[in-house]
């Protein structure tokens, strides 16, 4: 494969399947560029060692294999319906609003977990179904 004409990159998810280095060798080979750590899962020590195999790999095969640290963002969560359930109209505007209580949301807006979003409201008008 020729290196210089290929424009996409190959990136790969690391975890217990990839920590043969006999497998990761092999990714190497087959011409991933880089490799991805999911730091929502693990310990620390487990990813030092996935990168120390990544870059041992990477040294064998004669190529450069970049790490990417995935770090997990804000879960923005909406909050509790009082009716329980309800259905959005096709092109009705919806708000989510993080300061309405959790179980008070409405065919209009409905609370969010995560409080410190913009301003506190986001509006969205739903799109007619195609």
């Amino acid at each position: 494969m020729n290196a210089g004409l290929r424009r996409t990159k190959i990136v790969a998810t690391l975890g217990p399947a990839t920590d043969d280095p006999a497998v990761l060798a092999d990714m190497v080979r087959a011409g991933v560029d880089v490799v991805r750590l999911n730091f929502s899962h693990g310990v620390v020590a487990d990813h030092a060692r996935r990168i120390e195999l990544v870059r041992e790999a990477a040294r064998q095969a004669g190529r450069y294999v970049g790490v990417l640290g995935d770090l997990q963002g804000p879960k923005i969560r909406i909050d509790r319906f009082a009716a329980g359930k309800i259905e959005l109209k096709d092109g009705a505007d919806f708000t989510l609003d993080a300061s309405l209580a959790v179980d008070a949301g409405t065919e209009y807006s409905v609370g969010i977990a995560y409080k410190k979003i913009a301003d506190g409201r986001v509006r969205r008008r739903r799109a007619a179904a195609q």
